[in-house]
């Protein structure tokens, strides 16, 4: 409903207890759907794009106000209010906002307030340990996925993907933040920070977590990102992986990618895919990583982990030194350049299992951009290799969940003749056409994955609308399924 607020010129939407929602324009109403809206339908609605606080009170009947983004940048002032026992909200461009609305700019604070978080102590430290790990502890503590450090901003932590302010904390001056963060920083890295003004590294709190941090400059001084990296690698059932996905740990040779965008879970899926084989085959595993992230004790299978920076100075050396080395397994954590591509399609086709990560949205395109990082001339040899040396591709996002946390949606591509085929022939726009056909093979779409999610109540159809990369074949299927479709619609 908001992006065709926006996109058919409507000045306004208008929900109201017991009535149709509307579109209001110059020259009146527009109904935007048949159906009259209940308060609890309201409340739902309104729960997916507003803070906690807002939702609160509007689920008690207080005005609220606030203020809404899509991921395209389109911005939306809300206000609620009850009148007469009766719950109405306006939703207006913000562009075209009142004055007396607030701004999205205003009205989106970097985080929100943190609401149920317990107070922070900076003393929770282990004897002699640098203060920043007060506030990582914290994180885990609290079931956060990142902690960020920024000058003149509170330290704040990502919870199910919510940005929230620690409680107890107060805005880090740009000497403090520095601080914090340069007593955390190796020697090494902070070289590395002084030439390059970024850096990356772990950290690793005993009996608490491993840490991916990040340490940047910006306009106002240093800032750091801190992911966790839970010290227990989840299994295959924990995560929810179907049979397709784990028959790829049992190949003896070929290229598997998991993809998606950044913070989508790439490197979970990937250590649980390593943990699986670790206690299930009699193999030598190799990883390449920067930096590492979860450590795979020797299990079944003897591993190997090498960091770049530390014990290999790129990806594509270590790569080429994998061949010297005898695994049977590779893990290349990115495959950042056209060198590292082709060397890891080597790899799979001289008799390894390499699994490797990009940052693409689909398991179809994910295909195009492999090829297209190569020269022209080379394109048509690459299609040859990779046709037979792909074996499956993984292309998940992470989604919110109803009852709190996230969950992952898969899309899976399995590496059939036919799909083969298709790359060889350069007609990779008909795969997903063959991956519909092929759920015999486990092949599943990324929309018919949010469908699966949102029929079985695990997130809501908002959340799998706002994430969908095909928004227009989910808004088909939630019809098909009778699933009314979402307010951003």
């Amino acid at each position: 409903m908001l992006r065709a607020l926006a996109d058919r010129g409507a000045r306004e939407l208008r929900l109201a207890e017991g009535a149709q929602p509307v579109f209001a324009y110059p020259d009146g109403e527009r109904a935007v759907s048949a159906a009259s809206l209940t308060r609890g339908q309201i409340i739902a609605l309104l729960s997916e794009v507003s803070s906690p606080d807002d939702a609160r009170r509007i689920s008690a009947g207080e005005p609220a106000r606030f203020a809404y983004r899509l991921p395209d940048g389109k911005s939306f002032a809300f206000s609620s209010s009850v009148s007469d026992g009766t719950l109405a909200v306006r939703a207006t461009p913000a562009a075209t906002a009142p004055d007396s609305a607030p701004t999205a700019s205003a009205a989106a604070p970097a985080a929100s307030e943190s609401v149920g978080l317990k107070p922070f102590d900076p003393t929770a430290l282990r004897p002699g340990a640098p203060a920043i790990e007060a506030h990582l502890t914290y994180l885990v503590e609290v079931g956060g996925s990142d902690l960020h450090l920024s000058a003149d901003e509170h330290p704040t932590v990502r919870l199910h993907g919510e940005m929230m302010r620690i409680p107890g904390t107060a805005a880090c001056s740009p000497e403090e933040t520095a601080r914090l963060l340069f007593q955390l920083l190796p020697p090494r890295f902070k070289k590395e920070f002084e030439s390059a003004s970024d850096t990356d590294f772990a950290h690793e709190i005993p009996g608490v977590a491993r840490f991916r941090c990040n340490v940047f400059a910006d306009r106002k001084g240093v800032g750091g990102v801190f992911r966790v990296i839970p010290s227990r690698i989840p299994s295959a059932e924990d995560l929810g992986l179907p049979k397709a996905i784990l028959d790829l740990c049992f190949l003896s040779k070929g290229l598997v990618l998991v993809t998606g965008p950044t913070g989508s879970g790439k490197s979970t899926t990937l250590a649980t895919l390593i943990d699986h084989i670790n206690r299930n085959r009699t193999d030598h595993i190799l990883t390449i990583e920067d930096p590492i992230e979860f450590v795979h004790p020797s299990r079944k299978c003897l591993v190997n982990q090498r960091e770049v920076g530390s014990h290999t100075s790129s990806f594509k050396s270590a790569l080429r030194a994998a061949l010297r080395e005898d695994p049977d397994i590779v893990l290349v954590g990115e495959m950042r350049d056209l060198e590292t591509v082709a060397i890891a399609i080597e790899t799979a086709e001289t008799g390894h299992l390499v699994f490797g990560t990009l940052h693409t949205s689909t398991a179809p395109s994910t295909v195009d951009r492999i090829i297209d990082q190569f020269p022209a001339d080379r394109q048509s040899q690459i299609r040859v290799m990779l046709s037979e040396s792909l074996k499956g591709v993984i292309s998940q996002i992470l989604l919110r969940r109803k009852s709190g946390g996230r969950v992952a949606a898969m899309e899976v591509l399995i590496g059939t003749p036919a799909v083969a085929n298709l790359i060889r022939e350069a007609k990779t726009f008909q795969i997903p056409s063959i991956m519909q056909a092929g759920r015999k093979h486990g092949m599943v779409l990324m929309v018919d994955a949010l469908l699966d999610l949102v029929k079985r109540g695990v997130i809501s159809a908002d959340e799998a609308f706002l994430k969908a990369v095909d928004k227009m074949s989910l808004a088909t299927l939630f019809k098909s399924a009778g699933i009314e479709l979402p307010l951003v619609y």
